[in-house]
């Protein structure tokens, strides 16, 4: 491996152990060469697999195979998709998305919520799990915001690392979608321009932070980035992943729309087709033969997939594993530290509303308090047992069953303001479902790739390749043509997908007024993925709480919070500001954006806007202090990944409240600013930790010196300005919080 200083390069390493290497590159020596290219695809024809899919829902019945070679006993590798779940039928267990899980900001548990992930992938005879999700969330109306962590990379990277990591116990971790891939409705067709001080500041570190724990595929995406589909770009997949990162795994395609030019595509470091035998089967032959393709870069990408095969423990995973009781224990573990509590005002009679004490009745109202939402049904979309969803009202009910519970469902404004007049509290559940936001697909974006599509085997057999494949080109041009005319009509072909509009819908926002006004004593929960606007009515309620999708135990959980069993300590993963105005730009079908520094809250303290809800911000029923700050420069390794120096901060926190509660403890960098743009903050570190009634810890947290940088595009690497930097630990990004200043030397930290 090189150094910084002596070319910034990193040699591709191979993962896993010498006699792994050595077991691949046998096994490549005794490959035909018609071998090779078939693992470059997926093993399913084009035309059945379609017609799996849409025939019997293929991808929740089966994983999708690839580079199996019985000859020689290779197994090949068997993918599921799982951002929240395994998505097959079968039980397998639905976690919280996650977004939720990003505002738990616990990485050990998410580790946990890995190996989880991955033990049930393998139970249903899968070892490849699509379920490492780190697109930052740039704009919170992003119809897939819930199938990432937040809108930071230090969080995002931290969150994805954990997830690789427990992951990569039992399957392959497979990281998605490289790079820049967060607006949904236009994914097939949107071109996103990013410099590469963007790129490699804001948008790629924490696909970086993955690999380096471990992961051993990486998902390319549909859009394009610098005029270059992702596919099939070279800077993003040979230089900056592969030669830059040193990355040994395999780059594989987004399923079936993945690449636009086969050749491009190899040339470019694509490994590997999915999922089926496409545009790989019907041009590298022919490539390879012509010189076109070299076969070092076929054996390459052989070799690379062999490795990543090779790596999957063995061993027999029992269906049993699915939902098992230790793995629902973990869902509602997630659920419950994943809940924000936004607001908590004290009432009339001088306490706050939460937690509920002392009460009797409960009026529970919404539609959403009695149903499975579990969030987005594209490719992310879990098939939990039936009837092993806890809805909130289930969760109440169960948890106290000495209350009297009564529900509506909302729908109707006179029973349901009469029903919360009649309780001592009303819990007001609204918020988003699939309807709403999600996966989204336009017919005629998809339609021109068609063109790039082999015909279907008979037709070859019958007619022959000569004839058959300039007739194909006009059929295809054709259904492109047409497929865009259904296309362009208003709203797309689904109901979900981006939103621009982030409040609740009229009716719902009408149902908080009018439940507040019939009882002063209301908690409004709020369900979704992506950003929720409250301006229109917080100020009239007492408490709100965020539950996210909170996955198939989260019933539980907020019965937990609720009633203070649980003190709550979830934690923005992203900022909500008070204006849709203060978000930049954002069109769901855009043909081109740009993406610069300033989103989130860097963008919101940039213009000088206070957010409705900072970035890290979430109340507790306990009360935290921080003292005794400290920092220093360490001169190489200190429990950090960045080998050449690191920050160790320490300090003392101290729970100063009645009942165990967690803390999250946020360390954001005040840059000396002198010579380049930076954001007025930016998270650097972070640390959950749980404290007992008047328990103080010390906390020792390094911080890798990189994070304090910003990349040098004249250098080609991160560097680190002169002067005083001023770390300050904080509640949220907004917080005043207790600062400490280093001064410290210029220097070049690599790439």
């Amino acid at each position: 491996m090189t150094s910084a200083a002596d070319g910034r390069r990193r040699e591709p390493q191979a993962p896993g152990a010498p006699a792994q290497e050595q077991r691949a590159r046998a096994l490549l020596e005794q490959l035909t060469l018609a071998e090779k290219l078939a693992m470059l695809d997926g093993d399913t024809p084009f035309w059945s697999g379609m017609a799996d899919i849409a025939l019997h829902n293929a991808s929740h019945q089966h994983p999708w195979p690839a580079g199996v070679v019985p000859r020689l006993g290779i197994g090949g590798l068997h993918f599921v998709d799982g951002p929240r779940g395994v998505v097959l039928e079968g039980g397998a267990t639905t976690f919280p998305p996650p977004i939720a899980r990003g505002a738990s900001w616990d990485p050990e548990l998410e580790q946990r919520i890995g190996v989880a992930m991955a033990r049930e992938t393998r139970s249903f005879g899968a070892n490849l799990l699509g379920g490492v999700c780190v697109n930052l969330l740039r704009h919170p109306g992003w119809g897939r915001a819930q199938e990432t962590y937040g809108e930071d990379p230090v969080h995002v990277g931290a969150m994805g690392a954990a997830m690789s990591r427990g992951v990569a116990r039992h399957a392959i971790a497979c990281v998605k979608h490289f790079a820049l891939n967060s607006i949904d409705s236009a994914r097939f067709r949107v071109d996103v321009q990013a410099t590469p001080r963007v790129l490699h500041e804001l948008y790629l570190p924490q696909f970086r932070d993955c690999i380096e724990a471990g992961a051993l595929a990486v998902m390319s995406a549909y859009n394009s980035v610098n005029g270059a589909w992702c596919g099939q770009h070279p800077d993003l997949l040979s230089d900056i992943l592969k030669r830059r990162w040193g990355f040994g795994g395999f780059v594989l395609t987004d399923f079936i729309f993945g690449v636009r030019d086969g050749v491009a595509a190899v040339l470019a470091g694509q490994d590997l087709e999915m999922p089926f035998r496409m545009v790989f089967e019907a041009c590298l032959l022919e490539a390879v033969a012509s010189g076109a393709v070299p076969l070092s870069r076929i054996d390459d990408a052989v070799l690379r997939l062999l490795r990543a095969q090779l790596s999957v423990p063995p061993g027999d995973y029992s269906a049993s594993l699915r939902a098992c009781p230790e793995h629902r224990a973990l869902a509602r573990e997630a659920a419950t530290k994943a809940i924000v509590l936004l607001k908590n005002e004290p009432l009339a009679d001088g306490g706050p509303l939460l937690p509920l004490a002392g009460v009797a009745s409960i009026a529970v109202i919404g539609r959403l308090a009695a149903e499975a939402n579990l969030g987005d049904r594209g490719s992310s979309d879990t098939r939990p047992a039936p009837g092993s969803v806890v809805t909130p009202l289930a969760g109440l009910r169960a948890a106290a069953p000495e209350l009297e519970i009564r529900h509506c469902d909302g729908r109707n404004l006179a029973e349901a303001t009469a029903l919360a007049a009649a309780a001592e509290v009303a819990v007001l559940v609204v918020g988003l479902d699939w309807r709403h936001e999600g996966e989204h697909i336009h017919a005629g974006d998809i339609a021109p790739i068609l063109r790039h599509t082999p015909p279907p085997d008979p037709l070859l057999r019958r007619i022959g390749r000569a004839r058959l494949l300039p007739l194909w080109s006009k059929l295809t041009a054709g259904f492109a043509a047409v497929a865009s005319l259904g296309s362009a009509r208003p709203g797309g072909d689904f109901a979900s997908g981006d939103r621009t509009e982030l409040n609740l819908e009229p009716r719902q926002e009408a149902l908080i007024r009018a439940v507040v006004g019939a009882n002063p004593r209301t908690v409004v929960v709020l369900m979704g993925g992506g950003g929720i606007l409250s301006e229109a009515w917080r100020q009239l309620v007492p408490a709100i709480l965020l539950l996210w999708y909170p996955g198939q135990q989260g019933g539980e959980a907020l019965a937990d919070v609720l009633l203070g069993r649980v003190s709550p300590s979830g934690r923005m993963p992203f900022a909500l500001p008070t204006d849709h105005a203060h978000l930049p730009p954002f069109h769901p079908r855009t043909r081109q954006i740009t993406y610069d520094l300033w989103h989130g809250y860097r963008r919101f303290q940039r213009d000088g806007h206070s957010s409705a809800f900072p970035f890290g911000f979430g109340l507790s029923y306990a009360s935290f202090r921080h003292s005794e700050l400290a920092a220093e420069l360490v001169e190489g390794p200190a429990g950090a990944t960045d080998p050449e120096a690191a920050l160790l901060l320490e300090l003392t926190v101290h729970n100063a409240g009645a009942m165990v509660a967690d803390e999250v403890v946020q360390v954001y960098l005040e840059p000396p600013g002198r010579a380049v743009e930076r954001p007025v903050r930016s998270l650097i570190g972070f640390q959950r930790l749980t404290l007992e009634p008047e328990q103080s810890e010390r906390l020792r947290l390094p911080i890798p010196l990189r994070r304090l940088a910003y990349f040098d595009e004249a250098r080609d690497g991160f560097a680190l300005e002169a002067g005083r930097h001023r770390l300050v630990v904080a509640r949220h990004v907004e917080d005043p919080g207790l600062a400490v200043d280093l001064e410290l030397e210029p220097r070049l930290l690599g790439p």
